[in-house]
């Protein structure tokens, strides 16, 4: 393949993770947000190292011959364009955190070091080093009877170079417990803080009072944290949970990959820490920034509100969809029509309050879903939880190995176990990425289905902040499929058949290529629409770059990697990509073939890179109502006119910003939810019996039941009823026993 129409997959991310830096840089961005995007520029940055570059350095050493298959670069030399490409990053990065930093103090917020306190800060920041940080620190003089440490992952240290009385070196290290906070607030009323790794850094002389402190300096090592679970370990246990805590164990010890100084030092400091951590200087960075950021989100906290809403974006809440009816539980309004949640801009409730209402359900038999992320505190698995106690079949399928959130997954399994409820794991070198929930219910007619199928995870935190789509419907095909989906789940067997849904390893990627060849046949009247977070499917692209050749005109919003590169007269002219970062993140996937009455659409969880395809159990769903064909075409019309967070990829594989009115495709959505929000806060018949009529119109027994207007009648209200009806019969009864009786008296 011609490597010319294509780009490095990891230079490509650093050019994403370049666009989240340019909006930390938009000066019409709030100053305490765009302090935010630093951050997560450099979580990205640090998870980039932890994975991509970690992978990188084992492939150089384990197999001489790779190529990248896409740019043909060696491992060697990716890992050399990485470290060119990274060191300006490093240096845009520590400019920009002083024009937020200074940006900050004209509000009264200060980040300060210890020589910039007031006298009275000082008092106060040296008694707390003394009562509150220097009891819990372990430092550590390293020389021959000391071994150098192995410093855990992304934890601070201050290392200092030291001289004894008789005038010895000594190498020392204080790591920075965890158990301490970040920064420490100073008393007063306007918002002065300083770092946890300043103070101790100050103190360093008080720690180490017998030594001379010659040159000190704040570090933190990353590791290599690209581990995964071998088929071998799996045969030697079958407990998935205990290998996957032994391997967050590892994580945390495996080899450095990147080092990160708050300052120069001299040579020879330099040089005893290049060999102690095994790193080339190209493995060493220096910034000025701080080597963590996380303390910037809990700050508004600490801020008045008018200072609040000044400095952050506008608060906005996701809305309940005026589609969804305020008094009829969710269960028949989804048997009624199909609904389409937009997260998050529309709220995950309907579909919580779908599963509560089924775990309490007496005619529901079972509930399956699969979990890859979750919240620290979930509804979702109380409602689980409490289907379980009721007696329900509760499936959960638990993919142990969702990067970084594996603790909390191994977690969240077992106490659904404790529950009652049925925890499989994902296959052996297969993640489970899909997103798909069954309710099972038992009808006069035999099963019945609920489905939803979503693009993002059950997780009621970010769906406040990653786009994504859930589909919510009682399409029974889509259900029979999702069916035999969570059966060859349950059984290991990732190569069912399915009539409507798309499955990956199996047929996703095989449908999609033929869906394009589809288009291919059409030449110039093919149309291709892709939304997605990432393209390096190689089968995908040469696909894309024949559809191209042919006339097809393609369209793509892709907010991540993308190794193609379009543009190219005669070969990818016919491609035009985007990408929007903004307030949200981009999270949706979308794939649609041809136009008007032609067109095919789906929602998916997989975005078109090789380990989507072909080495993760992901789900692609067909949309077929034509209400939510509607609403996701008004979607990609919004994105595609979006002139002020999108930015278009050229044939030099530079990003450009787009020209126009300033349009906000994210702002748009968020004030259309606002517009079509359901004007009554949802009760969804919550604490209500069904009639006879919805009884029926559940049973699907009765079709003009199910389109007449539901009516319901309180529990109270029915309760008090037959209270009324057996104290009425109870006292007739009383009274025509007490006639009798004195009847029989008389007599």
């Amino acid at each position: 393949m011609d490597t010319n129409y294509m780009q490095n997959r990891e230079l490509s991310w650093l050019k994403f993770n370049d666009r989240v830096m340019s909006e930390a840089m938009d000066v019409s961005v709030p100053v305490l947000e765009r302090l935010r995007f630093l951050t997560i520029f450099t979580t990205n940055l640090d998870e980039f190292f932890m994975v991509r570059v970690g992978s990188l350095i084992d492939i150089q050493r384990s197999d001489k011959k790779y190529k990248d298959p896409r740019s043909g670069m060696t491992a060697k030399e990716q890992l050399s364009k990485i470290y060119s490409a990274v060191a300006p990053l490093y240096k845009k990065r520590d400019a920009l955190y002083v024009e937020i930093e200074s940006l900050l103090r004209t509000h009264g917020i200060y980040k300060l070091s210890f020589p910039e306190l007031t006298g009275d800060e000082q008092e106060y920041v040296e008694r707390y080093f003394i009562n509150s940080v220097l009891p819990v620190l372990s430092p550590e003089i390293i020389d021959i009877h000391h071994p150098f440490p192995r410093l855990q992952n992304k934890v601070i240290a201050v290392a200092a170079m030291l001289k004894a009385e008789n005038d010895q070196q000594a190498f020392a290290l204080i790591p920075v417990p965890e158990a301490l906070p970040d920064i420490v607030y100073l008393p007063g009323k306007q918002v002065r803080y300083i770092s946890m790794e300043d103070i101790i850094y100050t103190f360093v002389d008080v720690v180490f009072d017998t030594y001379e402190v010659e040159e000190k300096v704040e570090l933190c090592i990353t590791r290599n944290a690209d581990i995964h679970a071998e088929d071998e370990e799996l045969e030697v246990s079958d407990d998935f949970r205990k290998i996957m805590s032994a391997m967050l164990r590892m994580r945390r010890r495996l080899a450095p990959v990147r080092l990160e100084l708050s300052n120069a030092v001299s040579s020879s400091f330099y040089d005893y820490l290049k060999t102690k951590f095994h790193l080339s200087h190209r493995q060493i960075f220096f910034t000025t920034s701080p080597l963590r950021l996380d303390y910037a989100y809990p700050l508004a906290d600490k801020l008045d509100k008018e200072t609040k809403a000044e400095l952050t974006y506008p608060s906005f809440s996701p809305q309940i969809p005026n589609i969804v009816r305020p008094d009829v539980p969710m269960m028949e309004q989804v048997r009624r029509k199909d609904i389409l949640l937009s997260y998050p801009y529309e709220s995950m409730d309907p579909f919580l309050q779908m599963v509560k209402e089924a775990a309490d359900d007496p005619d529901v038999i079972s509930i399956q879903i699969t979990i890859y992320r979750l919240a620290g505190s979930s509804r979702l698995v109380e409602y689980l939880k409490r289907a379980a106690e009721n007696g329900k079949q509760v499936v959960t399928l638990v993919e142990l190995r969702a990067r970084f959130d594996e603790q909390n997954n191994i977690d969240w399994s077992q106490e659904l176990e404790r529950s009652g409820c049925t925890v499989i794991y994902g296959l052996p070198n297969y993640k489970v990425h899909s997103k798909v929930c069954l309710i099972t219910s038992k009808t006069k007619d035999g099963l019945s289905f609920l489905t939803q199928i979503g693009t993002g995870n059950y997780n009621e935190k970010t769906s406040k902040l990653y786009t994504d789509f859930s589909l919510l419907t009682a399409n029974q095909d889509i259900g029979r499929d999702a069916g035999v989906f969570f059966q060859n789940m349950s059984k290991g067997n990732l190569f069912g058949e399915y009539e409507n849904l798309l499955v990956a390893p199996v047929s996703l990627k095989k449908r999609v290529l033929e869906m394009m060849d589809r288009e291919i046949a059409k030449g110039s009247r093919g149309r291709i629409f892709f939304k997605m977070n990432s393209l390096t499917d190689k089968d995908v692209i040469k696909k894309l770059i024949k559809a191209s050749e042919s006339g097809v005109k393609v369209r793509m919003l892709i907010r991540g990697i993308c190794c193609i590169v379009p543009g190219i007269p005669d070969h990818t002219d016919n491609i035009e990509v985007r990408s929007i970062v903004g307030r949200n993140l981009e999270h949706s996937r979308i794939y649609m073939f041809g136009e008007g009455d032609d067109e095919l659409l789906y929602i998916s969880s997989a975005d078109m890179m090789t380990r989507n395809t072909t080495r993760r159990v992901e789900v692609g769903c067909p949309i077929w109502d034509p209400d939510v064909r509607k609403k996701i075409h008004n979607v990609i019309d919004i994105f595609w006119s979006d002139t002020l967070k999108a930015r278009r990829l050229g044939p030099d594989g530079k990003y450009s910003k787009l020209s126009g009115d300033p349009h906000d495709a994210q702002q748009e959505q968020m004030e259309l939810s606002l517009k079509n929000a359901c004007p009554v806060t949802p009760t969804y018949g919550a604490g209500r019996r069904q009639t006879l009529a919805q009884r029926r119109a559940k049973a699907g027994g009765d079709k003009r039941a199910q389109k007449e207007e539901l009516v319901t009648i309180s529990a109270p209200t029915i309760h008090q009823l037959w209270g009324r009806i057996f104290a009425i019969t109870f006292a007739a009864i009383g009274h025509a026993i007490s006639r009798l009786f004195r009847r029989k008296k008389k007599n």
